[in-house]
């Protein structure tokens, strides 16, 4: 790692692979490439602690699949942390990251791809990153960048949720973040807005901390969680679960009072509590992509990826809830590992894929991940493609995928689809894809 400063007295370093972002994903890409021997390899995150949002997740159930044993999120955590600093890469945490070292001669549509066909050439020159730090300004110059930002709740405001700014309205990172990591006193009665596994995570976090949690509420005809989750059955039991209602205003002003709610029938009713908690409605942490002009695909809202988490810029990959929010963190870590392999091979060769072709869907389907292929390339490193659905599906749908009018495959759910929930899909299909047609589109029957 080289080390110079520039006129305006910003250090400027050289490094082999930088990682931004110490989730699971970016940890897990880490310590996978310092063991490889990729050269210099450091992660950055603007947290002043690495681990990503297990770190405040207090509940068991991590690492079951893919260290198979169960944890809790902060060991959960402490385990990629350690992995990584072991393989030899540098985690440095309380780093922000300001933007990307030339934008402004680039401009920040310059990298972007036509809406149909291939890849753009990318940025002119090395990839070079600022950086703000309490230890001053950095400009980072790397061989390859792994974005793996993660994503985030929408909080209320983005929800468009009318009413005043009281006190007493969290989403579940807030609410985990303040009973666990600053053991703040949250309130008495809550309301949980969502029905998804991430839900009743928040509800037992409520619990434990000595709240009552009236009722959780879903815009959705039924919750959306497994129904092979033993703390999803045990809170269904115990808490009343308000479907096909949306909430429509909240009441009071220094401190949160009720909720009011208005109902599918056309009804309006209010429940009072002194807390309420929005789950769920994930957007992608995709700031730094977008400054960079790297392309965004419309669906998943987070960069465009193939197969091999390649994005629209030569050298920059993305992983993790940052091109799929969200999955769980054991599916973030295990791409982590899996993004090693292409980082490695770029680094060695140098070369980035043309040709590549859109893969899209349609209603009801929301989108799809990866969502670009190369007929002629390799398959998605998890052997499938991720969907989700804006509505419910029956177990006798069919996924069809098709170009241009010619279908490529259909397979039946075995397990129906649900909305919030992830839905699955083969890759068998992708070398029948004709690589000068026109998008793949995959649809819902």
């Amino acid at each position: 790692m080289n080390a110079t400063a520039n006129a305006a007295g910003r250090r400027e370093r050289t490094v082999d692979v930088l990682v931004i972002g110490a989730g699971p994903a970016g940890l897990a890409a880490a310590a996978r490439l310092a063991a490889a021997g990729a050269g210099t390899v450091e992660v950055v995150d603007r947290e002043e602690q690495a681990g990503g949002v297990p770190r405040h997740c207090y509940h068991g159930g991590f690492g079951l699949r893919e260290l198979r044993r169960p944890m809790s999120g902060p060991a959960y955590a402490r385990h990629w942390c350690d992995l990584a600093a072991g393989a030899g890469a540098v985690v440095r945490t309380g780093v922000s990251v300001t933007g990307w070292a030339g934008q402004r001669d680039t401009g920040p549509r310059s990298w972007r791809a036509p809406a149909r066909g291939g890849w753009p050439q990318g940025p002119p020159g090395p990839l070079a990153l600022d950086t703000t730090s309490a230890h001053g300004l950095e400009r980072i110059t790397a061989g390859a960048v792994v974005l793996a930002t993660g994503a985030r709740e929408r909080p209320r405001s983005a929800r468009l949720v009318p009413g005043t700014r009281p006190a007493g309205v969290f989403t579940t990172g807030e609410l985990q973040q303040a009973v666990h990591l600053h053991h703040q006193r949250i309130g008495r009665r809550a309301v949980v807005v969502g029905a998804e596994p991430v839900s009743h995570s928040a509800a037992r976090t409520l619990r434990s901390a000595g709240v009552e949690v009236a009722a959780m509420v879903t815009d959705q005809a039924r919750h959306q969680s497994s129904l092979a989750s033993g703390l999803a059955t045990r809170l269904r039991h115990h808490v009343p679960l308000l479907t096909g209602t949306t909430v429509t205003e909240l009441l009071g002003r220094g401190r949160l009072t009720g909720l009011a709610l208005t109902h599918t029938d056309g009804r309006t009713t209010t429940v009072a509590c002194d807390t309420v908690v929005f789950t769920g409605d994930w957007i992608p942490d995709q700031e730094l992509a977008a400054l960079g002009g790297i392309t965004l695909d419309r669906g998943t809202r987070g960069p465009a990826v193939d197969t091999a988490f390649r994005t629209a810029a030569p050298g920059i990959f993305a992983v993790g809830n940052l091109i799929h929010a969200v999955e769980p963190a054991g599916t973030a870590a295990r791409e982590g590992r899996l993004v090693a392999g292409p980082v490695l091979r770029y680094l060695a060769d140098g070369e980035w894929p043309g040709g590549q072709v859109p893969v899209e869907v349609d209603a009801p389907l929301r989108w799809v991940s990866p969502n670009r292929i190369d007929p002629r390339g390799p398959r998605p490193p998890l052997g499938r493609f991720t969907l989700r659905t804006a509505r419910a599906a029956g177990r006798l749908s069919v996924l069809v995928v098709s170009q241009d009018g010619r279908v490529l495959h259909r397979e039946r759910l075995r397990r129906g689809a649900v909305p919030n929930r992830p839905l699955y899909a083969s890759a068998d299909w992708i070398d029948r894809a004709d690589p000068g047609g026109g998008p793949v589109v995959i649809t819902a029957d």
